[in-house]
């Protein structure tokens, strides 16, 4: 079979850069040629956080951070491609998501920040994008997404349960020969990435190893799940304009606790809440695999694998997909159902009225 090269680029609500891979889906599996990770710069991680919320000239604002965007998505691209071998020409079509900035399908929108056009200019590849707004306007929740792509590639005789743990985590329930569902959990690194950034300085706390050597407050803990999202039954979906700074410090009004202490119960947080959804949604999944950022958290990973027992807990790449590379590659995959006239879309997992071919193509 002749190859059939896509790009995937993501950027995600850990607010941390960009990921981007070239892969092959022409050789009967899926295979990923190259990797590229470009880091976004202190001013534009400012300016999208400040983009999460009104404030003053927010379209200029926006319209320059989507230049910028655009700018390093097409760096990655070519990055991904020199890593892959493959000459830029070679590429069918780069999946680009955008970077969310507000996702509100209660009011029937979504908003990914991106320049698509702009994408194709600078690299001269095809650009797949908008992926979002098809499904919400069907009447879904327009995320997630990934769970036809985990279908895809994690799917089979094992009922498996993946968890993807970025900003907000979400999971997909792959029952052999059943119907996949999908849906977010809650809080994946947001909180603790943004309590570690207060207070410690740094992007993330490597490997959980400040909120391992802190105590879960029970108080605390409880204060947090008592948030009405996690009772929700699926199809649902969160982001920042729910989980945000604003959110935590709300529920940590009068308390006074450790910074520390603080950071080990949001941790428990995340751990809990994705447990819980997997005992009450996916019961009977006797595999879960572990994906994004959060899947190199080793204190997150323990305690899951605790809480999980007696189900083993392993990352994606158990099943042949580093667990970094997991959400570009479903995006490199949407990008080929959108050309293929396929829907990329589960009305299962996000609740629209049907299955829908997703995004917008800017061809090269």
């Amino acid at each position: 079979m002749a190859s059939e090269f896509y790009a995937g680029v993501m950027s995600g609500t850990s607010l941390d850069g960009v990921d981007a891979l070239v892969a092959d889906f022409g050789q009967g599996a899926i295979r990923v040629l190259g990797f590229a990770t470009r880091p976004f710069a202190p001013g534009l991680r400012r300016d999208l956080a400040a983009l999460q919320a009104s404030g003053p000239d927010e379209i200029a604002l926006a319209a320059r951070a989507a230049n910028a965007l655009a700018d390093l998505y097409a760096q990655a691209i070519a990055d991904a491609a020199a890593a892959a071998g493959v000459a830029l020409r070679e590429i069918v079509a780069a999946g680009v998501h955008g970077q969310t900035i507000r996702h509100r399908p209660d009011e029937g929108w979504t908003l990914q920040l991106n320049a698509p056009a702009r994408v194709v200019e600078r690299c001269g590849v095809a650009v797949v994008a908008d992926f979002r707004s098809r499904d919400v306007a069907a009447g879904g929740q327009g995320a997630p997404l990934v769970p036809a792509f985990h279908a895809a590639a994690f799917g089979g005789a094992l009922h498996r349960a993946v968890v993807n743990v970025g900003g907000i985590a979400n999971l997909t329930d792959l029952p052999p020969g059943g119907t996949v569902r999908g849906f977010d959990t809650g809080p994946g690194n947001l909180l603790v990435d943004l309590w570690h950034a207060r207070h410690r300085g740094g992007a993330f706390d490597a490997e959980g190893a400040w909120a391992a050597s802190g105590r879960v407050d029970a108080g605390l803990l409880a204060a947090l799940l008592a948030e009405p999202f996690f009772a929700l039954r699926p199809p649902r979906s969160t982001g920042r304009d729910l989980f945000n700074a604003g959110w935590l410090d709300a529920r940590l009004a009068g308390r006074h606790l450790p910074d520390v202490d603080v950071q080990a119960t949001l941790l428990e947080l995340t751990a809990r809440s994705i447990a819980q959804a997997i005992e009450d949604h996916c019961p009977a999944a006797t595999e879960v695999l572990a994906c994004g950022g959060g899947a190199r958290n080793a204190a997150l990973l323990a305690r899951l694998s605790t809480l999980l027992a007696p189900r083993p807990v392993r990352t994606t790449a158990a099943a042949g997909i580093a667990p970094g590379q997991v959400e570009a590659l479903a995006f490199a995959w949407l990008a080929r159902e959108t050309l293929a006239g396929r829907p990329g879309n589960l009305p299962a997992v996000t609740g629209a009225a049907g299955p829908r071919v997703l995004g917008a193509v800017y061809p090269a």
